[in-house]
């Protein structure tokens, strides 16, 4: 993705203070370290997730003798300061992690996923969830002020309708928030909220269903697959049997 480096590590290094000219949000994977930060000196283990700001002097020590292993999403400022102005008009400019190191379950998976989807191939990726993954991780990691808890039922309703009237289409929040007159952050919070599942989600039952129906019309596997705008045979074959509990080629062989 424009303006996104993904970094991986498993090191006994000690790093010395420094600055990065992007923002990073990672995780802790395995081991713990200190570490000096715009807040003073702090500590992280597995399972925290890790924050820097741009050009926020920091450095990196490690606790104990086997070392520590991280993931570490870094974000040019202009990609952040184009999501935080969904979260919050006009506080784009202000946008900061304010927590170098945050306890928290829900985000580190967050952040994982956001990780695994960022460096998945170019076949593979899915550009709505990523889109979608990032923007919940900032709304939950930056310090920032979000909008105003209105659901704009008829504002998501156009977007409903926009993934029904073709499942298959790739679209991203960007279009969705086009589509309604929202914000791409209201648009995620409304839909879930009005809907009872994310777009990216509800993108997938629709297609889940949609080849479901085409399978029941005798088309090739993979070919449904490839109608169904899923990457490859057997991302649909996962989602199918997440949904329905039996494999797509079950269903074929029924028929």
């Amino acid at each position: 993705m424009r303006g996104v480096q993904a970094v991986a590590a498993d090191s006994g290094h000690t790093f010395p203070r420094h600055t990065h000219g992007q923002f990073g949000i990672g995780i802790i994977d395995r081991g713990a370290q200190k570490s000096f930060s715009g807040r003073g000196m702090v500590q992280a283990g597995a399972g925290d997730v890790i924050t820097v700001n741009p050009f926020e002097v920091h450095d990196g020590t490690p606790i104990g003798d086997a070392g520590r292993a991280w993931r570490m999403l870094y974000l040019d400022p202009d990609v952040v300061a184009e999501l935080a102005h969904d979260l919050h008009t006009g506080h784009h400019r202000d946008a900061e992690f304010d927590r170098p190191v945050i306890h928290d379950a829900h985000l580190g998976r967050s952040v994982r996923l956001l990780f695994a989807q960022m460096t998945v191939t170019a076949a593979q990726h899915d550009a709505l969830l990523r889109e979608q993954l990032l923007l919940s991780v900032l709304a939950n990691a930056l310090h920032a002020p979000t909008p105003s808890a209105d659901d704009a039922p008829d504002a998501i309703r156009l977007a409903h309708t926009r993934i029904d009237d073709d499942p298959a289409a790739a679209v991203s929040l960007l279009d969705l928030a086009h589509e309604t007159g929202l914000s791409r952050f209201q648009v995620l919070r409304g839909f879930a909220r009005v809907v009872g599942l994310t777009p990216h989600a509800y993108q997938v039952q629709r297609r889940v269903a949609l080849a479901r129906r085409l399978i029941g019309q005798g088309l090739p596997l993979a070919d449904v697959a490839a109608a169904c705008g899923f990457a490859d045979q057997s991302h649909m074959t996962r989602q199918f049997v997440r949904k329905y509990g039996v494999s797509p080629g079950m269903v074929a062989a029924a028929r």
